[in-house]
């Protein structure tokens, strides 16, 4: 296990810092992911580590910005020690699908994809439990 795992997890609420899923339901730890890859010249340290879940990380990958698609253009992707969720993402609690409202939400969520069937069949129950932030 990583040794900024105790760390980073606590500091996410141990969910995926990118979609939010919860850490408690899946039978083995999170990810620590490098918001940006030690492969483009990231830093092992605080500031550059992320909670993510295998899905989240697999997608993102080297990945740094994605285009996004109402716009056509190329953005960075979230960084979650600079940027707040709640100002990229919504969360559409009856269709259980993470809406990008900016241009870094749009293209994180495509990049990541987000709502892929899998996705959201998971997160439609994880809503039914409670386990979703931002539902009440």
């Amino acid at each position: 296990m990583n040794s900024h795992y105790p760390l980073v997890a606590h500091r996410a609420g141990h969910r995926c810092e990118y979609c939010h899923a919860p850490e408690a339901i899946f039978n083995f730890p999170f990810e620590v992911e490098h918001i940006i890859p030690t492969s483009l010249l990231g830093e092992d340290v605080e500031d550059n580590l992320a909670l993510a879940c295998r899905a989240c990380n697999l997608r993102k990958s080297a990945h740094l910005v994605f285009q996004d698609e109402a716009t056509n253009t190329t953005h960075r992707l979230f960084h979650p020690r600079t940027d707040r969720w709640a100002d990229e993402f919504r969360l559409n609690v009856e269709k259980a699908v993470i809406e990008g409202i900016t241009p870094i939400g749009r293209a994180t969520v495509a990049c990541l994809q987000m709502n892929s069937s899998s996705q959201l069949e998971a997160r439609k129950l994880w809503i039914r439990l409670g386990l979703m932030p931002f539902v009440e």
